[in-house]
């Protein structure tokens, strides 16, 4: 497979950007309206739903980048409208869509996280078509290349607009982190979750995780001040969060903790709040070298999983225990 695309257009004036991301919607319709029938919700509510939440999660996605990357806009305002040429944040189409989503859910009394769980493995899927958009407009392409043992696709690609020269593939290494956690989600919802908001929660985790190491390889990142990434921000945030709600459930069976719980719990906050350092940039003074933040971070990103799915274990433990006393 070529490492350039042949034309960013499918059927002109069709763009494969576009064309993927709504293929990828298409999909994760489907696999809701499916869903929505096994849960026993009312027909078509993920198709009301869906007619509100896509578009709005369009123009929520195209505000957050526009509002990150003003510059680029500023000498051009006709280009705000022009989103088939890329320029969509997945975190601002999630901020947008679960802002619809809680409206939605109080106007037909239904539970929010209920529907969230419904939408977030299909979610995860359109998200890794959808990237292959940014392939075609050659774009969200990461460092540079300097090895040419390395210089292949899909591991790099090559940037006209650079020479030629070859630039690492960051949006298919998000596709392919995408597609493990559609599966994860598909697997551990029927194995692993017990209650509403579980795969809702693991999906933001997941791809919060993947995202923060991923686009320190990146070229094109949206900035909240001169060297904090803020997708990498806002990602340690939503996981710290995660993370401190899942300790909170843990923390009603206090009763129960053992000496090894109430040691895992506190090592468990502990890392949570050193994680602090690095949302605050200052992993800097000590990482020089890109290569030994990306290091760090893969590390980082490993131990707030482990940390998630130990509090989560500990979590159904200590439910299952208070359960058995009380019968």
């Amino acid at each position: 497979m070529s490492s350039i695309p042949y034309s960013r257009y499918l059927i002109r004036p069709v763009s494969w950007y576009s064309f993927l991301i709504m293929s990828g919607a298409v999909i994760a319709v489907i696999l809701a309206c499916r869903e929505e029938r096994r849960s026993g919700l009312p027909k078509d509510t993920v198709i009301d739903l869906t007619l509100r939440i896509l578009p709005c999660g369009i123009v929520g996605a195209r505000i957050y980048y526009i509002v990150f990357s003003w510059d680029q806009f500023r000498n051009d305002l006709s280009s705000v409208f022009r989103i088939w040429e890329g320029g969509l944040a997945i975190y601002g189409g999630i901020i947008a869509g679960l802002v619809v989503l809680i409206l939605f859910s109080r106007k037909r009394h239904l539970f929010p996280l209920l529907l969230c769980d419904l939408i977030v493995p299909g979610l995860a899927l359109a998200q890794s078509i959808g990237r292959w958009g940014n392939w075609f407009n050659i774009e969200a392409y990461g460092l540079k290349v300097s090895c040419q043992d390395f210089c292949f696709f899909p591991f790099a690609v090559q940037v006209p607009a650079d020479g030629y020269s070859w630039h690492l593939a960051t949006f298919f290494y998000e596709s392919v982190w995408d597609m493990l956690i559609f599966f994860f989600l598909l697997i551990a919802r029927r194995r692993l979750f017990r209650h509403n908001g579980d795969a809702f929660f693991f999906y933001v985790f997941l791809y919060a995780s993947g995202r923060l190491v991923i686009e320190e390889l990146r070229m094109d990142s949206l900035y909240a001040a001169s060297s904090v990434r803020i997708s990498q921000l806002l990602s340690i945030v939503l996981c710290l969060f995660i993370l401190f709600r899942y300790a909170v459930l843990v923390l009603k069976y206090k009763h129960h903790f053992t000496f090894f719980s109430r040691l895992l719990l506190a090592a468990v906050c502990l890392y949570s709040l050193l994680a602090l350092s690095y949302a605050f940039g200052f992993h800097v003074s000590f990482l020089q070298h890109a290569f030994h933040v990306v290091l760090f971070l893969s590390l980082y990103a490993v131990l707030l999983l482990v940390s998630l799915f130990t509090i989560y274990s500990l979590y159904l433990k200590m439910e299952v225990e208070d359960a058995c006393n009380q019968n």
